[in-house]
């Protein structure tokens, strides 16, 4: 078997840059159940930005707002509204990682450095993906502050109410017409991944819309990055509409895992968020098309979860409207048992409620 020239850990954290970090933290808080753990800004010596990390589970969120007008931070929010500009990947030797990549093709970002502060020191190096978006390498293997040096531990006043997300499942990026094979290539032989699955304009499409999707890999499986190409249909796809608004490629989604997904999203729910929502005939023939299953579908069907099957088992799923002003960055609730895919048996449903909202929108 080949070496893995690119061994990943899981994710390190997601990095958004937002308008307004603090009230998006409390949207975090509040709406997700995430807890505040760490935070860098004016009074821990940093001037040009805030920056609050939280945490629940195995998943880290970073917000970042700018403090200047004339900020990177400042133009990427103007451009793309609220959006990721970092995954960060947990590696066991970032400047490896680094010069593995770079030598591979990849563009650098930022170059190896060392962060250090009294708790240790974390080695960071950067590259460029698809969009404006970054890939960030992280070695912590010498730290044990609450997040990066830089940062201080932070606690809200508002107690922590956590709702079972336990570690990010995927991560999707969309990208142009035509680019979805370029950033594949990228993935392949750049960093080492192999291409999962793949789906065509056949196995996605509605009356109106259409697109491509192919899945890349790494190694161990720890990180899944599904790439979405928009596709010939009679009237604009989503993944249109994403790039109309963000301007340009970027991450479309996050998946995030929990082991109780009627828990979760009940408990999201009663805090305000938003889900899109499939008709009630999905569940007509819901035991025909996925067999036996160990939840009832009542509660399924109340809540409006989504259910699908493959060769080792099955998952369910649930989407929520987009998180921000823009029809841009959402999110997926996933709870898997045994499957290994992506619900390709619910895409029709799913992309049906898509369109169902981008037409209130007048963006279909």
């Amino acid at each position: 078997m080949e070496q893995d020239f690119l061994p990943i850990k899981g994710t390190d954290y997601i990095e958004f840059y937002v308008g307004n970090a603090k009230q998006s933290c409390m949207f975090y808080q509040t709406a997700f159940g995430f807890e505040l753990k760490a935070y860098a800004g004016p009074e821990t010596g940093v001037r040009d930005r805030v920056s609050y990390m939280l945490q629940q589970g195995k998943i880290r969120l970073v917000l970042t707002s700018a403090l200047k007008p004339d900020s990177p931070i400042t133009e990427h929010v103007t451009k793309h509204g609220d959006g990721v500009k970092v995954l960060a990947l947990w590696v066991d030797d970032a400047e490896l990682s680094y010069k593995e990549t770079t030598s591979r093709g990849a563009k650098s970002h930022t170059e190896p450095k060392v962060l250090e502060d009294e708790n240790g020191k974390v080695t960071i190096s950067s590259i460029h993906t698809y969009g404006e978006t970054i890939h960030t390498f992280v070695d912590r293997s010498q730290y044990d502050g609450p997040f990066l040096p830089g940062f201080v531990e932070k606690k809200s006043e508002l107690p922590a109410s956590p709702i079972g997300l336990e570690y990010v499942d995927h991560c999707v990026g969309n990208v142009g017409w035509g680019e979805m094979n370029t950033w594949v290539e990228f993935y392949e032989k750049v960093m080492g991944f192999s291409l999962l699955l793949t789906f065509d304009d056949k196995d996605i499409s509605t009356d109106y819309t259409a697109l491509m999707s192919k899945v890349v890999s790494n190694g161990n499986g720890y990180i899944k990055f599904p790439i979405n190409e928009p596709a010939e249909g009679k009237k604009k796809s989503q993944i249109e509409e994403y790039i109309d608004f963000y301007n340009g490629a970027g991450v479309q989604h996050i998946a995030i895992a929990t082991k109780d997904i009627c828990q979760t999203v009940s408990e999201m729910k009663k805090r305000g968020v938003e889900f899109l929502h499939v008709p009630e005939n999905y569940y007509e023939d819901l035991h025909e098309r996925v067999g036996e299953i160990d939840e009832d579908i009542q509660p399924l069907k109340d809540l409006n979860i989504l259910v699908d099957r493959d060769d080792e088992g099955y998952l369910l799923q649930i989407f929520t409207k987009p998180v921000q002003d823009r029809p841009t960055v959402f999110y997926e609730i996933i709870q898997r048992k045994g499957a290994k895919s992506f619900g390709k048996g619910n895409f029709k449903a799913l992309f049906e409620a898509i369109e169902r909202e981008q037409e209130l929108r007048g963006n279909l």
